[in-house]
């Protein structure tokens, strides 16, 4: 919906998934949308490089999140509210649905 303006389905996709998530890594928003890694990555370097969002280190893994001193940060996220909210139902249930805790010792199955 927004690659026009963005450049790249990837970067929205990218957007997109940190909005509703608050924060996010290469591998878990890759394989939500099911594309390869080394795009998503790509994206997340081009959108820390320009600003846009932060990285910390968690572990092994990098989790980015929206830059709260970018100047736009508002703005941006007003559009991409805007947008998310013409997504389809079940993808919008998808992305905000947010599970990260983990399984409970020993459950079946």
């Amino acid at each position: 919906m927004l690659e026009s303006l963005l450049g790249s389905t990837t970067r929205e996709r990218v957007l997109m998934f940190i909005l509703a998530r608050d924060s996010g890594y290469g591998t878990e928003i890759g394989r939500f949308f099911a594309v390869d890694l080394a795009p998503v990555q790509k994206q997340l370097e081009k959108l820390e490089a320009g600003g846009v969002l932060v990285s910390q280190p968690v572990g092994r893994t990098r989790v980015y999140r929206f830059n709260p001193r970018f100047a736009f940060r508002a703005e941006l996220l007003a559009l991409l509210s805007k947008a998310l909210a013409f997504y389809p139902p079940d993808v919008r249930l998808a992305l905000t649905v947010n599970r990260r805790r983990p399984r409970r010792t020993r459950k079946p199955g």
